[in-house]
Order: C-alpha cells, then sequence, then structure tokens
C-alpha cells in the first residue's frame, strides 16, 4: 500500500507548511492558473498557465515553482515559456531559464525551481508564464498484480489545488484520461466529468500553498516501456558514415501478471487475454537510415519491418515474445547514416549534430548512455547539450588503431521522449589523419609482398663453409655407407637361404653335383661380396663420425664371415655323407654342432644388422 503512505506524506507536510506564510513571497500573485494533466500514456504531462502580477513595490525578477519531493523524484523534463495570450507562445524556441532554489525558512519536503524572467516585473505589472512538467513512474498499477485475462487499473494521485508559495485568486484543474472507464476518482467542490475528462473548478482566492489532495483509479492498458538501461553508441567515420547501435535492457513496468500465460488465448482473444501486454515497439529513425537491423543475444530477429518516406524511417519492432507486466528483453538495434546530414563544420572545428534520446516512441528510459566515437586523432574536444547531462571522456581500440578512438560520454537518468533534442559533439580533426588507415593497409601489404620476394631469392641454407655443415655431410656420407653395409649383408644372407634350399633339394633328390653346383656359386658369390665390403669398411674405419657406429659394423662382418664359414662346412659334410652313403644318426651327429652354431650366428647377425639399420 506504497500509494497510501505517498499520499500521507503529502498530506502532512502540506499541513505543516498551512502554518508558515513568508512574507518575502507574498509580493506577486498568481492572478489565474490554468493547469492541464495527460493521463493518456505511462508519462505523465502537465501543462501549467501561470499569470503572475508584481502586488508589491519592488521589482521581482523570478518566480518560484514548488513541487513535493516525492513527486520531485519523479520530475523528468521542466521546461517555462512566456506566453502572449490567446495561446501563442512568445517565442517558442527559447524556454527561460530554470535553476534549483533553496528558499530560507521552508522544509527541505518542498523542492523549488526558481523561473528567471527575461526582465523584472515591475510594481502592477503580470505576465502569463506557460510551464511544462513531464513524470515518469507516476502512474502506479493498482492492484499491483494481475492475471491474463484482467485489465490493467493505475492510481493517480496530485492535488486538486496549484501548490505555490504564492497566493491564488482563481485557478481549475483538468485531469485527461484514456477513453476507458473510471474506477473512482475523488469528488471536491465544483467537480464535474465531460467525456474522458475531470475537470476541478474553478477555486478562488487559496491562501499560499493551499491543497486539496485528490486520486483518480481508472482503466488504462497502455503498456508501460521501461529501458532500464540504454546504451547508443554513434561512430563517426570520415568515408562517409554515422554508424549507429543501441543496446535495450526493457521491461514492462505496469502490473506485474500473476498465474499463468496461455499463448493459445493471447493469439486468439489478444484483446481480452493479455489487453495490457507489449506487443511492439516503434522507432522513428532519421529519413535516410540504411542498412537496418534488430537482433537479440540469439540472433536476428525477423519479426521487424521498415517503412520511410522522404521525412522518416519507422522500424516496428517485435519481440520474440509479449511482455507482460515484470516481462523483460534485452535487444538491439543499428543501422547506418549518411555523414553529411549529421556532420558540419563551425571555425575550424568540425561537430556532431545528433539526436539525444530514444527514437522509440513513449519509451522511458532510467539511465541512458550516449557515447560517440571520434576518429582517431580527434582533440579539443567539447559538449553542448538543450540540458544538464553527465558528462566524459573514454577510449576505445578498433581495427587499426594505434592510440585508440576518443570516446565522448553523456549519462542522464530519468529520459523522456522530450527529452529527444540535438546536442553537438565539438571536436578538431587534421585531415591528413584521415590517411593514417590507408597507408597502414598499404605498408602492411608492401612489407608482405617484399617479405615474400626476399624469402623466395634468398639462400636460407647454413653456410658450406662452416663446420657444422661440413659435419653434416660427413655423417650424410657414413650413414649412405652403411646402408650399403647393410644391404650387402642382406644379400649375403638371401645367399645362405638359397645353400639351405640347395640341402632341402638334396635330401628330397639325391642330386649330389647340383648341391656341389649351389655350393660353388654361392662361394664366387661370397668372395665378390667380401672385396665390395673392404673399401666400405676402409672408408668407415677413416671417418671420424663413425667412430661410435665402426665396432657394430665390424662386428657385423666379422659374424657374417663366421656364419659363411660355419654354413660351408655344414654343406661339406652333408654332400660328402651323400657320396659315401652314410646317412641315419651318423649324418646327424657330424652336422650337429655345424648347426647349432650356424643358428646362434644367424641370429646374433639379424640383431647387429637391425641396429645398424635403426640408424
Amino acid at each position: 500500500m506504497g500509494f497510501r503512505f505517498d499520499l500521507l506524506l503529502l498530506v502532512t507536510t502540506l499541513v505543516l507548511l498551512s502554518t508558515i506564510t513568508p512574507t518575502v513571497l507574498s509580493d506577486l500573485i498568481l492572478s489565474k492558473v490554468d493547469r492541464r494533466i495527460d493521463l493518456t500514456s505511462q508519462i505523465v504531462r502537465v501543462t501549467s498557465t501561470l499569470k503572475v502580477e508584481n502586488a508589491g513595490p519592488d521589482p521581482v525578477s523570478e518566480v518560484l515553482l514548488t513541487f513535493p519531493e516525492i513527486q520531485a523524484k519523479d520530475l523528468a523534463y521542466l521546461t517555462a515559456t512566456l506566453n502572449e495570450g490567446k495561446g501563442k507562445v512568445k517565442n517558442p524556441g527559447s524556454n527561460l531559464l530554470i535553476n534549483v532554489a533553496k528558499p530560507e525558512e521552508l522544509p527541505p519536503s518542498l523542492i523549488f525551481h526558481s523561473v528567471s524572467l527575461p526582465k523584472a516585473l515591475g510594481e502592477g505589472d503580470s505576465l502569463t508564464i506557460d510551464v511544462f512538467a513531464v513524470f515518469t513512474h507516476a502512474l502506479r498499477p493498482f492492484p499491483e498484480e494481475i492475471t491474463q485475462a484482467d485489465i490493467q487499473l493505475v492510481l493517480f494521485q496530485d492535488t486538486a489545488h496549484y501548490l505555490s508559495p504564492y497566493a491564488v485568486k482563481v485557478q481549475s484543474l483538468t485531469v485527461k484520461l484514456p477513453k476507458a472507464r473510471i474506477e473512482t476518482y475523488t469528488k471536491l467542490e465544483n467537480t464535474n466529468i465531460h467525456g474522458s475528462d475531470i475537470k476541478y473548478g474553478p477555486y478562488e482566492n487559496l491562501p499560499p500553498f493551499s491543497y486539496a489532495p485528490i486520486a483518480v483509479h481508472f482503466e488504462t492498458n497502455q503498456p508501460f516501456a521501461v529501458a532500464q538501461e540504454l546504451v547508443r553508441e554513434i561512430e563517426i567515420s570520415h568515408w562517409g558514415n554515422v554508424q549507429v547501435t543501441e543496446h535495450y535492457s526493457v521491461v514492462h513496468q505496469g502490473a506485474k501478471s500473476k498465474g499463468e500465460f496461455s499463448r493459445l488465448d493471447f493469439q486468439a482473444r489478444p484483446h481480452l487475454r493479455g489487453a495490457s501486454a507489449l506487443r511492439n515497439l516503434v522507432a522513428k529513425l532519421p529519413p535516410r537510415a540504411h542498412s537496418i537491423y534488430y537482433r537479440d543475444e540469439i540472433g536476428n530477429i525477423s519479426t521487424s519491418n521498415v517503412w520511410g518516406d522522404p521525412k522518416k524511417t519507422e522500424l516496428l519492432i517485435e519481440p520474440r515474445y509479449p511482455l507482460f507486466g515484470g516481462w523483460r528483453t534485452t535487444f538491439t538495434i543499428g543501422y547506418g547514416l549518411p555523414l553529411q546530414d549529421f556532420l558540419f563544420g563551425l571555425e575550424g572545428k568540425r561537430y556532431l549534430n545528433f539526436s539525444f534520446g530514444s527514437p522509440i516512441n513513449d519509451l522511458v528510459t532510467d539511465n541512458l548512455i550516449v557515447k560517440v566515437v571520434l576518429p582517431e586523432g580527434s582533440n579539443d574536444i567539447s559538449i553542448s547539450t538543450p540540458f544538464p547531462v553527465k558528462q566524459g571522456q573514454e577510449t576505445k581500440i578498433s581495427h587499426l588503431d594505434v592510440a585508440g578512438r576518443p570516446v565522448a560520454v553523456l549519462e542522464k537518468t530519468n529520459v523522456v521522449p522530450e527529452h529527444n533534442q540535438y546536442f553537438q559533439v565539438f571536436y578538431r580533426f587534421n585531415k591528413l589523419s584521415m590517411l593514417r588507415e590507408p597507408f597502414m593497409l598499404i605498408s602492411g601489404f608492401f612489407i608482405l609482398f617484399v617479405s615474400c620476394i626476399v624469402y623466395m631469392h634468398v639462400d636460407m641454407s647454413i653456410s658450406k663453409s662452416s663446420a657444422s655443415y661440413l659435419a653434416k655431410l660427413q655423417w650424410d656420407e657414413v650413414r649412405a655407407t652403411i646402408q650399403q653395409v647393410g644391404s650387402i649383408i642382406s644379400q649375403c644372407l638371401s645367399k645362405h637361404e638359397r645353400l639351405e634350399a640347395s640341402l632341402h633339394d638334396l635330401s628330397r633328390t639325391g642330386d649330389v653335383q647340383a648341391c656341389k653346383t649351389a655350393r660353388k656359386t654361392a662361394d664366387s658369390l661370397f668372395k665378390e661380396y667380401s672385396k665390395e665390403l673392404k673399401p666400405l669398411l676402409s672408408f668407415l674405419q677413416s671417418s671420424p663420425q663413425a667412430t661410435q657406429i665402426l665396432p657394430k659394423v665390424e662386428e657385423l662382418v666379422a659374424k657374417e664371415k663366421e656364419l659363411q664359414e660355419r654354413l660351408i662346412a655344414k654343406h661339406s659334410t652333408i654332400v660328402d655323407c651323400y657320396e659315401k652313403k652314410i646317412g641315419g644318426r651318423e649324418l646327424e651327429n657330424r652336422v650337429a654342432s655345424h648347426q647349432q652354431k650356424v643358428i646362434a650366428l644367424k641370429q646374433e647377425v639379424e640383431d647387429l644388422l637391425d641396429y645398424i639399420e635403426e640408424i
């Protein structure tokens, strides 16, 4: 029941003020006050026309505007302009200066704003001022939670009497509501309803700080779209483009949804089952916007449409799901703009002229951050805004940057569509700096091509006269020699197999002469292999690179030589036994010693051959 507490606080404050009548403020009189409150959207807009008279002898150069503290915290926008009468503003482009004031002997529960007059108001003089105030979060859902089938009801609280430190002769109030039913409203004297308008007054001869609390409880199914944070990044490229990227975090701050959500009911009867749901948003972009996109964390969202004319470009944004009260969504929109439409020159400087607020209609922004990314090398940066904002600077590193790009940062809270005014960012930029990135690209490709040419034409091998190169050559020769030795040994082993095969043929056919011929052939081949091994062994013995491997090679040759001798002896013994008709156990006894030695030597030769082949 927070609204009851706020109303009680407002009443208590005004009761305390009724006992205070500062004489310093009594010279001015509000002879007529006409106040209009627009409640047709979530943003409350209050227009007050004040006819001010100076009833004192001293000239007055300022007029005080008063807001309760609980209402002032929701004040987003405030302007004051002179009015000539008949509804014509004297100079629409020139607002009166407004500053926060702190009059003495008044409680801090009231917030005062001082409107500076263009010239002092003399005794008996009068003028008319139009005051325009915009409030956010002033409409409170009541009840705070509703189901999908319920309508949304909100509560608005204010005072029927114009709160002012000055006496008011005549005043009236009109509260404009959306075209929907009114649950309840405060009924005072002279209260009338005309269609969707509630009119209070006129009331006459009201003392300073007069009050009459009112509350209006009514139906509104307008979605309360609030951007809790909006980050707009405007990146300038002097090559002809302004890229705008906007990151939104949106929540529906209407009556919170309770219970289950039925997609079927929503699609079948959207105006009954989800009347207050946020279905879409409309962003009004500059007329020549191009390369428009709309996406979220998942990716591109295709439920959007763009149409335009020479005056504007409209982007219809549909979230992936309807937003009910309390539901949230985040998304990003981006678009490009022609540079010549927004960048201009003045007195040796360049300046960006761009709109400040969000392009989305009727969106309240709790915290807005605008980042203007200037080209690298920009300096002497200054910012001009039509209203106070928090300013700062940072640096952004992007592609082909060396020191980074300067970024002008503007930050403001409680932003409404009325803040969507143009601001300017001034800076100096040397035209030669535009050649930096093309020069970097050209230089990079030039260095790459030159490096390729040098690499293809320069001999990167080690010098042939160096000790390491000579050692490598010698080792390669040693390896080649060892491979030749291994190849010859392998051939010898192959001949050993053939001799063994001739003995098997002898036992099968008994052809002694064929067996002798095979032994004679093998013996001659062994002699040739021995001749081939001699120069190879001599080279290895003379090479310092073969010092470690030489003993193994020599052992291999020796073992193979011994294997030849044993094999020839075995062969001769078997042939002699066949010629003398000796067989059986005696043949086996004569051959046994040779056979055992042959098997052992063959194994040793094969092991040594595997060792040198690994090298």
